[in-house]
Protein backbone atom coordinates (compact mmCIF):
# COMPACT_ATOMS: atom_id res chain seq x y z
CA UNK A 1 0.00 0.00 0.00
CA UNK A 2 1.52 3.37 -0.99
CA UNK A 3 2.29 5.70 1.89
CA UNK A 4 -0.14 8.56 2.25
CA UNK A 5 1.48 11.88 1.36
CA UNK A 6 1.41 14.31 4.29
CA UNK A 7 -0.63 17.43 3.58
CA UNK A 8 1.88 19.73 5.27
CA UNK A 9 5.42 18.44 4.64
CA UNK A 10 8.43 20.64 5.46
CA UNK A 11 11.87 19.44 4.45
CA UNK A 12 15.09 20.32 6.23
CA UNK A 13 16.09 23.12 3.85
CA UNK A 14 12.69 24.77 4.25
CA UNK A 15 12.44 24.42 8.02
CA UNK A 16 14.97 27.09 8.99
CA UNK A 17 13.37 29.67 6.69
CA UNK A 18 9.86 28.80 7.82
CA UNK A 19 10.74 29.00 11.52
CA UNK A 20 12.67 32.25 11.21
CA UNK A 21 9.96 33.76 9.03
CA UNK A 22 7.37 32.65 11.60
CA UNK A 23 9.08 34.55 14.43
CA UNK A 24 9.98 37.56 12.30
CA UNK A 25 6.36 38.05 11.26
CA UNK A 26 5.42 37.47 14.92
CA UNK A 27 7.44 40.57 15.82
CA UNK A 28 6.28 42.64 12.83
CA UNK A 29 2.58 42.10 13.44
CA UNK A 30 2.90 41.73 17.20
CA UNK A 31 4.46 45.19 17.42
CA UNK A 32 1.84 46.70 15.15
CA UNK A 33 -1.19 45.05 16.74
CA UNK A 34 -0.03 46.00 20.22
CA UNK A 35 -0.13 49.62 19.06
CA UNK A 36 -3.20 49.35 16.79
CA UNK A 37 -5.77 49.83 19.60
CA UNK A 38 -4.08 53.16 20.35
CA UNK A 39 -4.77 54.20 16.77
CA UNK A 40 -8.40 53.14 17.07
CA UNK A 41 -8.75 55.13 20.30
CA UNK A 42 -7.38 58.19 18.53
CA UNK A 43 -10.08 57.63 15.91
CA UNK A 44 -12.75 57.86 18.60
CA UNK A 45 -11.17 61.06 19.98
CA UNK A 46 -11.16 62.71 16.57
CA UNK A 47 -14.64 61.46 15.68
CA UNK A 48 -15.97 59.56 12.69
CA UNK A 49 -16.14 62.49 10.26
CA UNK A 50 -12.63 63.74 11.06
CA UNK A 51 -11.29 60.19 10.75
CA UNK A 52 -12.98 59.77 7.37
CA UNK A 53 -11.23 62.95 6.22
CA UNK A 54 -7.91 61.61 7.52
CA UNK A 55 -8.22 58.66 5.17
CA UNK A 56 -7.71 61.10 2.28
CA UNK A 57 -4.38 62.17 3.78
CA UNK A 58 -3.57 58.50 4.39
CA UNK A 59 -4.06 57.82 0.68
CA UNK A 60 -1.84 60.76 -0.27
CA UNK A 61 0.89 59.55 2.09
CA UNK A 62 0.60 56.05 0.63
CA UNK A 63 1.03 57.41 -2.89
CA UNK A 64 4.13 59.28 -1.72
CA UNK A 65 5.78 56.44 0.19
CA UNK A 66 5.38 53.78 -2.52
CA UNK A 67 7.67 55.44 -5.11
CA UNK A 68 10.09 56.33 -2.31
CA UNK A 69 10.23 52.66 -1.36
CA UNK A 70 10.55 51.80 -5.06
CA UNK A 71 13.56 54.11 -5.22
CA UNK A 72 15.12 52.48 -2.14
CA UNK A 73 14.61 48.89 -3.31
CA UNK A 74 15.98 49.86 -6.71
CA UNK A 75 19.21 51.22 -5.24
CA UNK A 76 19.85 49.60 -1.86
CA UNK A 77 20.76 45.96 -1.26
CA UNK A 78 17.97 44.13 0.51
CA UNK A 79 20.38 42.84 3.16
CA UNK A 80 20.78 46.49 4.21
CA UNK A 81 17.31 47.86 3.45
CA UNK A 82 15.11 45.34 5.24
CA UNK A 83 16.72 45.45 8.71
CA UNK A 84 16.97 49.25 8.43
CA UNK A 85 13.22 49.55 7.87
CA UNK A 86 12.44 47.62 11.05
CA UNK A 87 15.04 49.60 13.00
CA UNK A 88 13.47 52.86 11.86
CA UNK A 89 10.07 51.69 13.12
CA UNK A 90 11.53 50.91 16.54
CA UNK A 91 13.01 54.39 16.84
CA UNK A 92 9.81 56.02 15.52
CA UNK A 93 7.70 54.32 18.21
CA UNK A 94 10.11 55.46 20.91
CA UNK A 95 9.92 59.04 19.65
CA UNK A 96 6.12 58.93 19.44
CA UNK A 97 5.86 57.58 23.00
CA UNK A 98 7.76 60.63 24.21
CA UNK A 99 5.05 62.97 22.91
CA UNK A 100 2.09 60.71 23.79
CA UNK A 101 2.52 60.97 27.54
CA UNK A 102 -0.78 61.93 29.11
CA UNK A 103 -4.41 61.03 28.51
CA UNK A 104 -5.09 62.81 25.21
CA UNK A 105 -2.31 63.75 22.73
CA UNK A 106 -2.17 67.01 20.79
CA UNK A 107 -4.72 66.80 17.92
CA UNK A 108 -2.11 67.47 15.22
CA UNK A 109 0.22 64.82 16.62
CA UNK A 110 -2.70 62.40 16.89
CA UNK A 111 -3.64 62.97 13.24
CA UNK A 112 -0.05 62.52 12.07
CA UNK A 113 0.28 59.29 14.06
CA UNK A 114 -3.01 57.91 12.72
CA UNK A 115 -2.01 58.60 9.12
CA UNK A 116 1.57 57.32 9.44
CA UNK A 117 0.80 54.03 11.18
CA UNK A 118 -2.11 53.34 8.81
CA UNK A 119 0.32 53.38 5.87
CA UNK A 120 3.53 52.05 7.39
CA UNK A 121 1.92 48.89 8.80
CA UNK A 122 0.91 47.84 5.28
CA UNK A 123 4.38 48.64 3.97
CA UNK A 124 6.06 46.53 6.67
CA UNK A 125 3.93 43.47 5.98
CA UNK A 126 4.30 43.87 2.21
CA UNK A 127 8.09 44.10 2.55
CA UNK A 128 8.16 40.93 4.65
CA UNK A 129 6.13 38.90 2.16
CA UNK A 130 8.04 40.22 -0.85
CA UNK A 131 11.21 38.78 0.63
CA UNK A 132 9.63 35.47 1.67
CA UNK A 133 8.12 34.99 -1.79
CA UNK A 134 11.51 35.65 -3.34
CA UNK A 135 12.78 32.61 -1.43
CA UNK A 136 9.82 30.24 -1.87
CA UNK A 137 8.52 28.74 -5.10
CA UNK A 138 4.78 28.85 -5.87
CA UNK A 139 4.45 25.18 -4.87
CA UNK A 140 6.17 25.86 -1.55
CA UNK A 141 4.05 28.96 -1.02
CA UNK A 142 0.85 26.89 -1.18
CA UNK A 143 2.17 24.57 1.55
CA UNK A 144 4.10 26.97 3.76
CA UNK A 145 2.57 30.45 3.62
CA UNK A 146 -0.19 29.47 6.06
CA UNK A 147 2.30 28.29 8.63
CA UNK A 148 4.53 31.37 8.29
CA UNK A 149 1.46 33.59 8.46
CA UNK A 150 0.53 31.90 11.75
CA UNK A 151 3.59 33.57 13.28
CA UNK A 152 2.11 36.94 12.44
CA UNK A 153 -1.24 35.83 13.81
CA UNK A 154 0.35 34.76 17.08
CA UNK A 155 1.93 38.20 17.32
CA UNK A 156 -1.38 39.81 16.42
CA UNK A 157 -2.98 37.74 19.21
CA UNK A 158 -0.42 38.40 21.94
CA UNK A 159 0.05 42.08 21.00
CA UNK A 160 -3.52 43.31 21.57
CA UNK A 161 -3.99 40.80 24.39
CA UNK A 162 -1.08 42.38 26.26
CA UNK A 163 -2.44 45.84 25.47
CA UNK A 164 -5.88 44.93 26.84
CA UNK A 165 -4.31 43.65 30.06
CA UNK A 166 -1.76 46.39 30.71
CA UNK A 167 -2.85 49.60 28.97
CA UNK A 168 -4.59 50.94 32.09
CA UNK A 169 -1.39 50.59 34.09
CA UNK A 170 1.27 51.54 31.52
CA UNK A 171 -0.78 53.98 29.43
CA UNK A 172 -0.83 54.43 25.67
CA UNK A 173 2.77 55.67 25.70
CA UNK A 174 3.85 52.44 27.42
CA UNK A 175 2.14 50.45 24.67
CA UNK A 176 4.27 52.30 22.12
CA UNK A 177 7.44 51.26 23.95
CA UNK A 178 6.27 47.63 23.71
CA UNK A 179 5.90 48.05 19.94
CA UNK A 180 9.39 49.54 19.74
CA UNK A 181 10.84 46.51 21.51
CA UNK A 182 9.17 44.12 19.08
CA UNK A 183 10.67 45.89 16.07
CA UNK A 184 14.13 45.90 17.67
CA UNK A 185 13.90 42.09 17.84
CA UNK A 186 12.67 42.05 14.22
CA UNK A 187 15.96 43.64 13.13
CA UNK A 188 17.89 40.68 14.57
CA UNK A 189 15.56 38.08 13.07
CA UNK A 190 15.75 39.70 9.64
CA UNK A 191 19.54 39.41 9.79
CA UNK A 192 19.18 35.71 10.66
CA UNK A 193 16.82 35.20 7.71
CA UNK A 194 19.27 36.91 5.39
CA UNK A 195 22.00 34.49 6.48
CA UNK A 196 19.70 31.55 5.65
CA UNK A 197 18.75 33.16 2.34
CA UNK A 198 22.27 32.92 0.95
CA UNK A 199 22.28 29.16 1.57
CA UNK A 200 19.09 28.37 -0.30
CA UNK A 201 18.33 28.71 -4.00
CA UNK A 202 14.96 30.11 -5.09
CA UNK A 203 13.52 26.61 -5.42
CA UNK A 204 14.81 25.63 -1.96
CA UNK A 205 16.95 22.83 -3.42
CA UNK A 206 20.64 22.33 -2.74
CA UNK A 207 22.01 24.59 -5.49
CA UNK A 208 24.24 27.25 -3.90
CA UNK A 209 23.85 30.86 -4.91
CA UNK A 210 25.93 33.51 -3.18
CA UNK A 211 24.24 36.34 -1.36
CA UNK A 212 26.05 38.98 -3.43
CA UNK A 213 24.56 37.52 -6.63
CA UNK A 214 21.02 37.51 -5.26
CA UNK A 215 21.22 40.67 -3.17
CA UNK A 216 21.76 43.18 -5.93
CA UNK A 217 19.48 46.22 -5.94
CA UNK A 218 16.64 45.83 -8.42
CA UNK A 219 17.25 49.11 -10.27
CA UNK A 220 14.58 50.61 -12.48
CA UNK A 221 12.16 53.51 -12.18
CA UNK A 222 10.72 54.30 -8.71
CA UNK A 223 7.27 54.48 -10.35
CA UNK A 224 7.66 51.17 -12.19
CA UNK A 225 5.31 49.40 -9.78
CA UNK A 226 2.34 51.45 -10.96
CA UNK A 227 2.98 50.56 -14.61
CA UNK A 228 3.46 46.87 -13.74
CA UNK A 229 0.00 46.86 -12.17
CA UNK A 230 -1.66 48.57 -15.13
CA UNK A 231 0.02 46.42 -17.80
CA UNK A 232 -0.59 43.00 -16.24
CA UNK A 233 -4.23 41.85 -16.07
CA UNK A 234 -3.39 39.30 -13.38
CA UNK A 235 -1.80 41.89 -11.07
CA UNK A 236 -4.55 44.41 -11.91
CA UNK A 237 -7.05 41.76 -10.81
CA UNK A 238 -5.22 41.48 -7.48
CA UNK A 239 -5.41 45.27 -7.11
CA UNK A 240 -9.17 45.18 -7.71
CA UNK A 241 -9.52 42.36 -5.20
CA UNK A 242 -7.73 44.49 -2.60
CA UNK A 243 -10.12 47.33 -3.42
CA UNK A 244 -12.95 44.92 -2.61
CA UNK A 245 -11.40 44.19 0.78
CA UNK A 246 -11.24 47.92 1.41
CA UNK A 247 -14.87 48.52 0.43
CA UNK A 248 -16.25 46.00 2.92
CA UNK A 249 -13.79 46.94 5.66
CA UNK A 250 -14.57 50.67 5.32
CA UNK A 251 -18.28 50.18 5.87
CA UNK A 252 -17.79 47.91 8.89
CA UNK A 253 -15.00 50.04 10.35
CA UNK A 254 -16.92 53.30 10.53
CA UNK A 255 -20.07 51.64 11.81
CA UNK A 256 -17.96 50.06 14.56
CA UNK A 257 -16.21 53.35 15.35
CA UNK A 258 -19.50 55.17 15.87
CA UNK A 259 -21.05 52.43 18.01
CA UNK A 260 -18.00 52.10 20.28
CA UNK A 261 -17.85 55.89 20.68
CA UNK A 262 -21.50 55.90 21.79
CA UNK A 263 -21.20 52.96 24.18
CA UNK A 264 -17.89 53.69 25.96
CA UNK A 265 -16.88 57.09 27.35
CA UNK A 266 -13.48 56.26 28.91
CA UNK A 267 -10.61 56.24 26.40
CA UNK A 268 -8.81 53.30 28.00
CA UNK A 269 -12.09 51.33 27.92
CA UNK A 270 -12.38 51.94 24.19
CA UNK A 271 -8.80 50.76 23.70
CA UNK A 272 -9.64 47.69 25.75
CA UNK A 273 -12.69 46.90 23.58
CA UNK A 274 -10.69 47.16 20.36
CA UNK A 275 -7.89 45.06 21.84
CA UNK A 276 -10.37 42.39 23.00
CA UNK A 277 -11.90 42.13 19.53
CA UNK A 278 -8.39 41.79 18.10
CA UNK A 279 -7.69 38.98 20.55
CA UNK A 280 -10.81 37.05 19.54
CA UNK A 281 -10.00 37.43 15.85
CA UNK A 282 -6.39 36.35 16.13
CA UNK A 283 -7.25 33.32 18.29
CA UNK A 284 -9.55 32.06 15.54
CA UNK A 285 -7.01 32.89 12.84
CA UNK A 286 -4.03 31.05 14.34
CA UNK A 287 -6.07 27.89 14.85
CA UNK A 288 -7.20 28.06 11.22
CA UNK A 289 -3.78 28.83 9.78
CA UNK A 290 -2.11 25.95 11.58
CA UNK A 291 -4.82 23.43 10.78
CA UNK A 292 -6.71 24.45 7.63
CA UNK A 293 -5.07 27.12 5.44
CA UNK A 294 -2.34 24.93 3.95
CA UNK A 295 -4.72 22.00 3.65
CA UNK A 296 -7.32 24.06 1.77
CA UNK A 297 -4.70 25.59 -0.55
CA UNK A 298 -3.13 22.22 -1.47
CA UNK A 299 -6.33 20.14 -1.61
CA UNK A 300 -9.07 22.58 -2.67
CA UNK A 301 -6.95 25.24 -4.37
CA UNK A 302 -6.39 28.96 -3.97
CA UNK A 303 -9.91 29.64 -5.27
CA UNK A 304 -11.36 28.40 -1.99
CA UNK A 305 -9.16 30.81 -0.04
CA UNK A 306 -10.17 33.76 -2.18
CA UNK A 307 -13.92 33.17 -2.44
CA UNK A 308 -15.10 31.85 0.95
CA UNK A 309 -15.07 35.07 2.97
CA UNK A 310 -16.57 37.33 0.28
CA UNK A 311 -19.51 34.92 0.14
CA UNK A 312 -19.77 34.89 3.95
CA UNK A 313 -19.79 38.70 3.90
CA UNK A 314 -22.75 38.75 1.51
CA UNK A 315 -24.69 36.82 4.17
CA UNK A 316 -23.31 38.75 7.16
CA UNK A 317 -24.06 42.18 5.70
CA UNK A 318 -27.57 41.08 4.81
CA UNK A 319 -28.15 40.02 8.43
CA UNK A 320 -26.77 43.34 9.68
CA UNK A 321 -29.13 45.17 7.32
CA UNK A 322 -32.01 43.30 8.95
CA UNK A 323 -31.05 43.76 12.63
CA UNK A 324 -28.51 46.61 12.85
CA UNK A 325 -27.27 45.77 16.38
CA UNK A 326 -23.74 46.13 17.76
CA UNK A 327 -23.52 42.38 18.42
CA UNK A 328 -24.29 41.57 14.77
CA UNK A 329 -21.82 44.22 13.60
CA UNK A 330 -19.11 42.89 15.93
CA UNK A 331 -19.75 39.34 14.67
CA UNK A 332 -19.50 40.49 11.03
CA UNK A 333 -16.30 42.40 11.82
CA UNK A 334 -14.78 39.38 13.53
CA UNK A 335 -15.75 37.07 10.65
CA UNK A 336 -14.32 39.43 8.04
CA UNK A 337 -11.04 39.95 9.83
CA UNK A 338 -10.74 36.25 10.73
CA UNK A 339 -11.30 35.29 7.11
CA UNK A 340 -8.95 37.98 5.80
CA UNK A 341 -6.00 36.74 7.85
CA UNK A 342 -6.82 33.02 7.76
CA UNK A 343 -7.76 32.70 4.08
CA UNK A 344 -7.60 35.90 2.03
CA UNK A 345 -4.19 37.21 3.08
CA UNK A 346 -2.39 33.87 2.59
CA UNK A 347 -4.21 33.51 -0.73
CA UNK A 348 -3.11 36.97 -1.83
CA UNK A 349 0.50 36.19 -1.00
CA UNK A 350 0.29 32.91 -2.95
CA UNK A 351 -0.97 34.86 -5.98
CA UNK A 352 2.24 36.91 -6.00
CA UNK A 353 4.40 33.78 -5.99
CA UNK A 354 3.70 33.51 -9.74
CA UNK A 355 5.12 36.93 -10.72
CA UNK A 356 8.70 38.05 -11.40
CA UNK A 357 11.07 39.53 -8.79
CA UNK A 358 10.49 43.18 -9.71
CA UNK A 359 6.73 42.70 -9.49
CA UNK A 360 7.11 40.95 -6.13
CA UNK A 361 8.66 44.10 -4.67
CA UNK A 362 7.36 47.03 -6.70
CA UNK A 363 3.93 46.01 -8.02
CA UNK A 364 3.11 44.15 -4.82
CA UNK A 365 3.92 47.22 -2.79
CA UNK A 366 1.66 49.34 -4.99
CA UNK A 367 -1.21 46.89 -4.43
CA UNK A 368 -0.64 46.33 -0.71
CA UNK A 369 -0.10 49.98 0.23
CA UNK A 370 -1.18 52.51 -2.40
CA UNK A 371 -4.22 50.67 -3.80
CA UNK A 372 -5.39 49.67 -0.34
CA UNK A 373 -5.15 53.15 1.17
CA UNK A 374 -6.46 55.01 -1.88
CA UNK A 375 -9.43 52.65 -1.93
CA UNK A 376 -9.92 53.30 1.79
CA UNK A 377 -10.00 57.04 1.16
CA UNK A 378 -12.42 56.74 -1.76
CA UNK A 379 -14.83 54.43 0.07
CA UNK A 380 -14.63 56.56 3.24
CA UNK A 381 -15.81 59.56 1.20
CA UNK A 382 -18.50 57.44 -0.47
CA UNK A 383 -19.78 56.43 2.96
CA UNK A 384 -19.67 60.06 4.04
CA UNK A 385 -21.83 60.97 1.04
CA UNK A 386 -24.27 58.17 1.84
CA UNK A 387 -24.58 59.52 5.38
CA UNK A 388 -24.98 63.10 4.14
CA UNK A 389 -27.82 62.11 1.79
CA UNK A 390 -29.59 60.27 4.61
CA UNK A 391 -29.03 56.77 3.29
CA UNK A 392 -29.88 54.48 6.18
CA UNK A 393 -27.73 51.74 7.65
CA UNK A 394 -29.78 48.88 6.17
CA UNK A 395 -29.54 50.34 2.65
CA UNK A 396 -25.80 50.89 3.03
CA UNK A 397 -25.36 47.33 4.32
CA UNK A 398 -27.21 45.89 1.32
CA UNK A 399 -25.06 48.00 -1.03
CA UNK A 400 -21.97 46.60 0.67
CA UNK A 401 -23.40 43.08 0.26
CA UNK A 402 -23.70 43.65 -3.50
CA UNK A 403 -20.07 44.80 -3.59
CA UNK A 404 -19.10 41.64 -1.68
CA UNK A 405 -20.73 39.55 -4.42
CA UNK A 406 -18.54 41.25 -7.05
CA UNK A 407 -15.57 40.76 -4.76
CA UNK A 408 -16.29 37.01 -4.65
CA UNK A 409 -16.41 36.79 -8.45
CA UNK A 410 -13.06 38.56 -8.73
CA UNK A 411 -11.57 36.12 -6.21
CA UNK A 412 -12.80 33.19 -8.26
CA UNK A 413 -11.24 34.63 -11.44
CA UNK A 414 -7.89 35.20 -9.71
CA UNK A 415 -7.86 31.66 -8.34
CA UNK A 416 -8.43 30.29 -11.83
CA UNK A 417 -5.64 32.44 -13.26
CA UNK A 418 -3.27 31.36 -10.48
CA UNK A 419 -3.65 27.71 -11.43
CA UNK A 420 -2.94 28.55 -15.10
CA UNK A 421 0.01 30.91 -14.57
CA UNK A 422 3.49 29.48 -14.96
CA UNK A 423 5.96 29.93 -12.09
Amino acid sequence: MPQKKPWFPVNGAEAAIVITGFFLLFCVLGGYFAVRPVRETIGTILGREATQNLWVFTAIFALMIVPFYGWLVGRVRRSVLLPTIYGFMSLAFVGTAQVFQGEAPDPMVARAFYVAISVVNLLLVSVFWSFILEILSSEQAKRLVGFIAAGGTLGALIGPGATALFVKSIGNDGVLYVGAGMYAIAVVLQRVLLVQWKRVAPDANTQAITLSERDQALGGNPFAGFMLVLRNKYILGIALFIAGISAINTFLYFEQLEMVQDKFEELAARTQVFASLDTIVQTLVIITQLSLTGYIATRLGVIALMVTIPVVMVFGLTVFAAFGTFSVLAAAMVLRRWGEYAFIRPGREMLFSKVDKESKYKAKNVCDVAVYRVADAVFAQVKKLFDAFGMGGPAQAMTAAAVAALWAFNGWWLGRRFEKEKG
